[in-house]
């Protein structure tokens, strides 16, 4: 007899979305463990190691227990476990609004289509601009979101030229968020202005909430 099919989870919490067009949005976050980059500025690396081997059922008990609608499936990054996909597809098929937090590093092609894939793409600064999986952007459709986490103007000019080049907006909503202690959010918000682009321009809620403390 098989198996079942287990995840490796740092955490699973409820909390409100911070970012993205879900921002304040009361939502389960299921945060798996794992992660093959290092970006210089990464807030999670509590989740590089270790982890709780849990099963899909029981991680689909957890998140009904919280009896809420909205679900993030985010890391680490969470595509590096091959079991990730069957639990997006689960909690698509249980009703969630699944939505999926990657590095942008990995393929989302075989992720379920009702999922709403949120998408980095690395800036210089990050250290992992290298590691951009420029192919996902084909895979992308208006339900998705594209994120650029900028440190400087250098990666602001950076990223203004790859969505200006690509016509990032017309793929799906495009963000631009700043390194928290590094670039004043008021400072990208007069880039964004100056330039006009169409992105939407964010800020992480849950920090200015609850400040970088796990499971929030």
């Amino acid at each position: 007899m098989l198996a079942p099919p287990t995840l490796r989870i740092t955490e699973i919490f409820l909390s409100l979305q911070g970012e993205t067009s879900r921002t304040g949005l009361a939502t389960v976050f299921v945060r798996l463990a794992g992660c093959p980059l290092r970006c210089r500025w990464c807030d999670t690396t509590y989740s590089f190691q270790g982890g709780e081997t849990v099963s899909l059922d029981e991680v689909l008990a957890r998140v009904a227990g919280f009896g809420v609608s909205v679900v993030c499936v985010t890391g680490g990054e969470p595509l590096a476990q091959k079991n990730c996909l069957p639990l997006l597809a689960r909690l698509c098929d249980a009703g969630y609004s699944v939505s999926l937090e990657t590095s942008g590093a990995l393929d989302v092609s075989a992720v379920d289509p009702r999922v709403s894939r949120i998408v980095d793409v690395k800036p210089p600064e990050s250290g992992e601009v290298a590691r951009n999986r420029w192919e996902n952007l084909a895979h992308l459709g208006a339900h998705d979101e594209i994120k650029f986490v900028l440190a400087d103007r250098a990666d602001y000019e950076w990223a203004r030229e790859v969505l200006r080049e690509r016509a990032l907006e017309r793929v799906c909503p495009v963000l631009f968020s700043p390194v928290q202690g590094e670039l004043a959010p008021a400072q990208l918000a007069e880039w964004i202005l100056a330039d006009r682009l169409p992105v939407r321009m964010q800020v992480q809620l849950h920090k200015l909430l609850w400040g970088s403390a796990p499971g929030r």
